[in-house]
């Protein structure tokens, strides 16, 4: 009997997490998706975002897809040079960043960033995951219930990878 590895989880942040939780959940060895929100102070949703990103949890395995590979196909949707602003959403809460509580995604992150000749210019943040919450029902799978929200990503995008 074969064991399956456990999944893990990476915390990927690129603006609006309408768009980036439909382009992540049709990535091959994403398991599992929830819009949330990352690396803020609070423990609630109520108020402001006291400093978090939007931000997708993605839950994958590990043996269809690395991390490596996951920051790759978040850069697909992102400008990685742009500081607090990705399309038309501007603010803090629209920071791109990969967060984790493993030090070894973060690694691997850095490692990917690392690796690119524009390294020195990429604005995205990689760190620990400090503090988590989920976000409303209202935003779970939001573009899939209703397809004609705004979304700072093309159409084209969202299909990119569905089977």
């Amino acid at each position: 009997m074969t064991s399956v590895p456990p999944n893990e989880e990476l915390y990927l942040a690129g603006g609006c997490l309408w768009g980036v939780q439909a382009f992540v959940a049709t990535l091959p060895g994403v398991t599992f998706t929830e819009a949330g929100r990352a690396n803020g102070t609070s423990h609630t949703l109520d108020g402001e975002y006291d400093g978090y990103a939007e931000c997708v949890r993605t839950r994958f395995d590990p043996a269809v897809v690395s991390v490596g590979a996951l920051v790759a196909h978040l850069f697909e949707i992102i400008d990685p040079y742009s500081v607090n602003r990705q399309g038309p959403d501007v603010g803090e809460k629209y920071r791109t960043g990969v967060y984790s509580d493993r030090p070894e995604h973060l690694d691997q992150a850095r490692a990917f960033i690392g690796a690119r000749a524009d390294a020195d210019r990429i604005a995205v943040e990689v760190l620990p995951l400090t503090n988590y919450v989920r976000s409303a029902d209202e935003h779970q799978d939001r573009l899939a219930r209703y397809p004609e929200s705004a979304c700072h990503l093309p159409q084209e995008l969202l299909t990119k990878y569905r089977g």
